[in-house]
């Protein structure tokens, strides 16, 4: 049965219904947008290498399948989605990230075709050996490329030294001898396993009737037969409390270094705990490294950091971190600064009028945010996924103080859990 959820202050009302086959199903109208965005997620990305299901034995999949069985979603006996959804007028998409895979489309119109083509080609798989062979060569392509991305080097290079064991460590895509093992049964058997409805989440956004888009997604599933849910247990190492290494550098072609540094979080949190910790790091690392901050203005004085230079909190269910950094030509230097400047900070803590002003910050950015329907949507889903709402970021940024910031600076911003993550440019032989 048709539910809601009422935001009142922010003036949203999210409709949502649990099928008999335990699709989630959300939808949320906004009134005067032309664009209509829907996803459709699954709890199932690069971490969930190692399982086991009810009565069964562990099994271990090959690094980087769950990206693999997300190109290979899109392949149909008769040709390839993607030309249809283009015929019906949309852009359709997909990504898979460390705890999640999800397939979306959006469009001005011809919704139902489109939220219809949606479910039928992510609910029929369509694997042979010989389409699975052509991949490996897709998606090695694909992997050497990122090898000779800085960013990307530079980011994983970070997540490298924070992470001793935990598969957040692994590159999504696996490595060309990881995807090499993957076979057709091997992703049928994923598929079975994670593509369940149980374990997926429709988010449905735009100018929509939500009882409409609700019946066509009732009438959708009712015509479509599954096995019962199996229940699926994730196993992932033990992680210890600190981290794998304090620094990493490495060289590739680059005419400035990139710097990245970053904090690891070793307690898991679900729920409400943990959209109050990410707030409050959130808040934190605005207040610490934001474009307003003291010591961003003495880095770009300073020529340092370019407009480049930014943060991001990840918090997760099963991992957390925040990392910093952009394009620097002295990287050991701005650290030299950072490193101080921390050390200040945790033994002063951020002023009362600092903390005003980044929070006003971060609401009235949080509140423009949901004016871009493609956000709604995907953090949304994520959200969800760890057992809490987005609409509830707007009442807990409210309810922050100077003190939990604080409290959150020097819990999760310490020297013993720093890590440094450089890639310099390649010296001339």
């Amino acid at each position: 049965m048709l539910q809601t959820l009422n935001f009142d202050r922010l003036e949203e009302k999210v409709y949502y219904e649990v099928l008999e086959n335990g699709l989630q199903v959300f939808v949320l109208p906004k009134p005067g947008f032309r664009k209509t965005y829907a996803t459709l997620t699954t709890r199932f990305g690069s971490i969930d290498c190692r399982f086991c299901v009810e009565n069964g034995d562990v099994v271990e999949l090959p690094d980087g399948i769950a990206h693999f069985l997300e190109h290979k979603m899109f392949a149909e006996e008769e040709g390839d989605v993607f030309f249809r959804f283009a015929q019906q007028g949309a852009s359709a998409n997909a990504f898979t990230s460390f705890n999640r895979t999800a397939y979306l489309f959006s469009c001005t119109d011809r919704v139902k075709e489109n939220l219809l083509t949606l479910l039928d080609f992510v609910q029929r798989p369509y694997f042979t050996d010989e389409s699975v062979e052509k991949e490996k060569g897709i998606i090695g392509q694909e992997i050497r490329m990122y090898d000779d991305d800085p960013d990307w080097q530079v980011y994983f290079g970070l997540l490298q030294s924070m992470y001793v064991h935990h598969p957040v460590r692994i590159d999504i895509a696996g490595t060309v001898e990881s995807i090499a093992r993957i076979n057709k049964e091997l992703l049928y058997q994923c598929y079975e396993t994670f593509y369940h409805p149980s374990n997926m989440l429709l988010f449905v956004v735009g100018q929509i009737e939500p009882q409409q888009v609700m019946e066509w997604v009732r009438e959708n599933q009712a015509r479509k037969r599954f096995a019962p849910p199996t229940r699926v247990t994730r196993l992932y190492p033990e992680e210890p409390l600190g981290v794998a290494e304090r620094e990493r550098r490495r060289t590739l072609p680059v005419a400035v270094p990139k710097l990245m540094f970053g904090f690891k979080e070793p307690q898991i949190l679900s729920g409400e705990p943990l959209l109050r910790r990410q707030c409050g790091t959130e808040l934190a690392l605005e207040a610490l490294f934001g474009t307003g901050s003291e010591l961003y203005q003495q880095l770009y004085d300073e020529n340092l950091i370019d407009d480049d230079f930014g943060y991001q909190a990840t918090e997760e269910d099963t991992y957390a971190f925040s990392t910093v950094g952009g394009e620097t030509p002295e990287p050991d230097r701005l650290l030299e600064i950072v490193r101080e400047y921390l050390r200040r900070r945790i033994q002063e803590g951020i002023d009362e009028d600092v903390f005003e002003r980044v929070r006003r910050k971060k609401i009235g950015a949080f509140l423009r945010s949901l004016n871009v329907l493609e956000f709604i949507a995907n953090q949304y889903t994520s959200y969800r996924f760890n057992g809490t709402d987005l609409f509830a970021v707007l009442p807990m940024l409210e309810q922050m103080t100077v003190e939990a910031v604080n409290r959150r600076l020097r819990d999760h911003l310490t020297p013993e859990r720093m890590v440094v993550s450089i890639v310099e440019p390649t010296r001339p032989s």
